[in-house]
């Protein structure tokens, strides 16, 4: 397969599924097992890009924090989003620390990704038993920056999946859920993105492949325009429907690399 297209290839499977709660890392992961390997600082800056297109499908937002001086609801709103980035952000440095890396092995991932599905279904029953508000609260806040961790230590988990899934069991409607989510997500994802970037520049592999910054910028165009159309329609989706689809979509494929397995 010609470089050019499995990076195309790689750069729509980002862009579908970094903020779908299917797990971006998990389907990467699959994928780079039959198509060619792809270097860390690929993975991070496709991600990155993906991140950075779904910025301006939330102006309302971004014009109400910037009113958090004289609005008490904005200076609320922000201060939950810090408060769940600044969680995730302690416990990656307390990851790094300890040296943790990520498992590449499938297994991992198919059973995260059957947990995941069944943790969706179950959520969805949950929130039909109860009436939901709308309203972040600061445990949903401390809930989102945990979940956003445990996506971080268990590939196929998806760190949208489980904070969404979190914020459901403790009554957040979907819209509210979502966007919560993915607004928490923008400066987690980023931060963690430009840190590894960095250290990639600064303190390359000895011996490392030289990135070829053609097919990085390729693959970095598909990912953004894909996530930001993928985005676009799951913001729509969610007003009027559940998550069991996205939930059964993540058991079947889970049960099929377990029966593979």
């Amino acid at each position: 397969m010609p470089d050019w297209l499995a990076v195309i290839i790689l750069g729509v499977i980002e862009g579908i599924t970094e903020f779908l709660p299917v797990s971006s890392t998990g389907h990467l992961l699959l994928a780079e097992h039959w198509l060619p390997r792809q270097s860390d600082l690929f993975n991070v800056v496709i991600q990155s890009g993906a991140v950075l297109a779904v910025i301006p499908l939330f102006p309302h937002r971004w014009r109400q924090m910037r009113q958090w001086r004289r609005d008490p609801q904005a200076r609320d709103f922000l201060l939950k989003v810090l408060l769940a980035f600044g969680l995730t952000g302690a416990g990656g440095v307390v990851l790094e620390g300890l040296g943790f890396a990520l498992p590449e092995e499938i297994l991992p991932v198919a059973v995260a990704l059957v947990l995941g599905g069944v943790a969706f279904l179950v959520a969805e029953w949950w929130l039909r038993q109860r009436p939901v508000k709308t309203e972040v609260t600061w445990g949903i806040a401390v809930a989102v920056g945990l979940g956003q961790l445990l996506a971080a230590v268990f590939p196929g988990t998806s760190r949208s999946g489980a904070t969404i899934v979190l914020m459901l069991a403790l009554g957040l409607s979907r819209v509210a859920a979502t966007e919560f989510a993915f607004l928490v997500g923008i400066p987690t994802m980023l931060a963690a993105g430009g840190l590894k970037i960095f250290k990639a520049l600064v303190r390359p592999v000895p011996g490392a492949v030289p990135e070829d910054w053609v097919l990085l910028g390729l693959a970095t165009l598909v990912s953004a325009i894909v996530s930001f159309i993928a985005v676009k329609w799951l913001l729509r989706f969610v007003q009027t429907h559940t998550f069991n689809g996205f939930g059964w979509y993540r058991i079947g494929l889970g049960a099929v690399l377990l029966w593979f397995l």
